[in-house]
């Protein structure tokens, strides 16, 4: 393509608002602009780009046996109610009404349209195991959306649906799905982690999230120093291994604390470590109280909790509801002679004291010398704090470190979850009608676009890895007005065509500054100059992720390219 006829409008100056570099380069380099808050336009190189993704997906979802379909963007309501879904998902599914007043939702995913799909189909095991795939838009309405396409509302992503006969099937097709996630990611030049992860409101069991290494990544994995073991921060783990030292002889003792309310106020007003202190936090969870105990140093991880009690509805109490159930306001809280109306669930760090200090749940007071086993209502103990860096990984090998990431894809085992709430079932061997179980597969696709120029990329522009880039080469003739330039550029334009390659090429009538500046901003693999030796059939090739010039006649540049760098 000559480079002339190319809608690219770059930009000279970082522009406002662009917070992270592959926002602040998708702008620049002419990638993308914004119609509204969360939602673009994709520009020719970065649909060049998106192709590029999507050629690698297809490619490794059709060789693990998936068929593309599309589903549609605009799925029935009732759907999603039967699935109980409708309320769960929150405000950020969108719903709409058509002129006939019948509810509609804009897909975020796609379980209950593909469940709703295949289950007059697929209704034998002998059409069993089938895995159905597509790439299509989706939308959520983002509270915040930010960092670009990295967090908005209108995104493309490819999502797949395995559908199997049993939980052995499930392993497979989820085996093979991670094994293809893994060969998407390492061919589109990617450094990524698979960690364990929370299945939030799509549900199942076993899951993975796959993530870009990144330091501006919104997601916290937490990774042994010593093992391959990473979880997403949400979910890691914390083995029990917290012994009580000897009980303490003192006995129970209530002090007036006026004022003072947060963990900190009272390590400061008794002296005492954070490790000494009980924190406690009230939560309802499906409409019930739950006072959730930690050590002070600590803190609750909602998710876990989540998890536990098996609901999407967990919140923190309100001032109102802690009075109500605790009789006192927060910041003195605790959980001494708890009715046995609230639940009192610790974390198995509290283990570790026996003579602590915790709220005594009267206005300005606290209780010193607390024992969990002697002085705490009936309680019992789980995993429900964040882990911390340094705490020992749960497979006994090493400690937890962190790292950022950024989520380019999910797994998830589904297991019955849509097929019993929807009906989908089939005849197994024995005649006897089962329900399909399913797993579901999710990449970001245009959230990979920004995940790549976040990892690849310097100060003067984006260094697009070969499977992801826009153009194979950019094809620059410094000077079109001089004949032996014009006339080399023109020859092994049409050269490297013939040859396969997808050529932008440079003939415009700029400044060599202007022209080279913009295409290290694109970033294209490799930069081939006709400039002053064109007379000698000498043209300078350049990998973009390289210092290096190398000077090459015409006749052997189809030589070099395919030594060199075809990989």
């Amino acid at each position: 393509m000559k480079q002339q006829w190319l809608f690219s409008p770059t930009l000279r100056d970082v522009p406002a608002g662009a917070d992270i570099p592959s926002h602040q380069l998708m702008l620049r380099a002419g990638l993308i602009k914004q119609n509204a808050a969360g939602i673009y336009s994709y520009l020719p190189l970065a649909k060049r780009v998106l192709n590029a993704i999507e050629t690698v997906v297809r490619e490794e979802m059709n060789q693990a046996n998936g068929q593309e379909v599309l589903m549609p963007a605009a799925q029935p309501a009732e759907l999603w109610q039967e699935s109980g879904r409708y309320e769960d998902y929150g405000p950020e599914l969108i719903r709409l009404k058509d002129r006939h007043e019948r509810d509609f939702v804009l897909g975020p995913t796609h379980e209950e349209v593909v469940t709703s799909l295949v289950k007059d189909e697929l209704n034998s095991y002998k059409k069993l195991p089938a895995l159905l795939y597509q790439i299509q838009t989706k939308y959520r309405d983002e509270r915040r959306p930010r960092f670009g396409v990295m967090r908005s509302r209108e995104f493309s992503m490819k999502d797949a649906y395995s559908f199997d006969k049993d939980e052995a099937g499930l392993n497979e097709s989820y085996n093979r799905m991670y094994e293809a996630y893994e060969n998407i990611f390492r061919r589109l030049g990617l450094d990524f982690r698979a960690v364990e992860a929370d299945s939030g409101a799509i549900g199942g069991t076993d899951t993975h999230e796959f993530m870009v290494l990144s330091d501006v990544g919104e997601d916290t994995i937490a990774y042994s120093n010593a093992s391959n073991y990473a979880a997403n921060l949400e979910i890691a783990a914390i083995p029990d291994h917290y012994e009580a030292p000897k009980a303490t002889e003192a006995l129970l003792k209530k002090t007036a604390t006026p004022g003072v309310k947060t963990i900190e106020d009272v390590a400061e007003h008794f002296q005492a470590p954070l490790e000494k202190l009980f924190k406690s936090v009230l939560f309802i969870i499906d409409e019930t109280p739950v006072l959730a105990v930690c050590l002070g140093g600590h803190e609750i991880n909602d998710v876990k909790l989540s998890n536990l009690y098996n609901t999407v509805h967990v919140r923190t109490a309100t001032a109102e509801e802690t009075l109500k159930h605790l009789g006192v306001e927060p910041g003195f809280i605790g959980p001494v002679h708890v009715g046995d109306h609230v639940e009192v669930i610790a974390d198995y760090a509290v283990r570790s004291v026996t003579d602590g200090i915790t709220g005594a749940n009267e206005a300005d007071t606290h209780y010193e010398h607390v024992d969990p086993h002697r002085d705490f209502s009936s309680f019992i103990y789980r995993d429900i704090r964040l882990v911390q860096a340094g705490d020992p990984a749960p497979d006994g090998q090493g400690t937890y470190q962190f790292a950022k990431g950024i989520e380019v894809g999910h797994v998830f085992k589904l297991g019955t979850k849509y097929s019993e709430k929807l009906g989908a079932n089939f005849l197994d061997e024995n005649g006897k009608s089962q329900p399909l179980v399913m797993g579901c597969y999710g990449i970001g696709v245009t959230r990979l676009l920004a995940a790549i120029i976040e990892q690849h990329h310097d100060e003067n522009g984006i260094i697009w890895p070969k499977k992801a880039a826009p153009f194979d080469l950019h094809l620059v003739t410094i000077n079109p007005k001089n004949e032996a330039q014009y006339d080399l550029g023109e020859t092994l334009y049409k050269l490297l065509l013939e040859a396969g390659y997808d050529v932008l090429h440079d003939n415009r009538k700029e400044r060599p500054g202007v022209k080279f500046n913009d295409s290290d901003l694109y970033g294209l693999p490799v930069r081939i100059s006709c400039g002053k030796r064109s007379d000698e059939g000498i043209v300078e090739v350049k990998p973009r992720n390289e210092d290096t010039v190398h000077e090459i006649h015409q006749n052997e540049l189809l030589a070099f390219l395919e030594a060199n760098l075809n990989g």
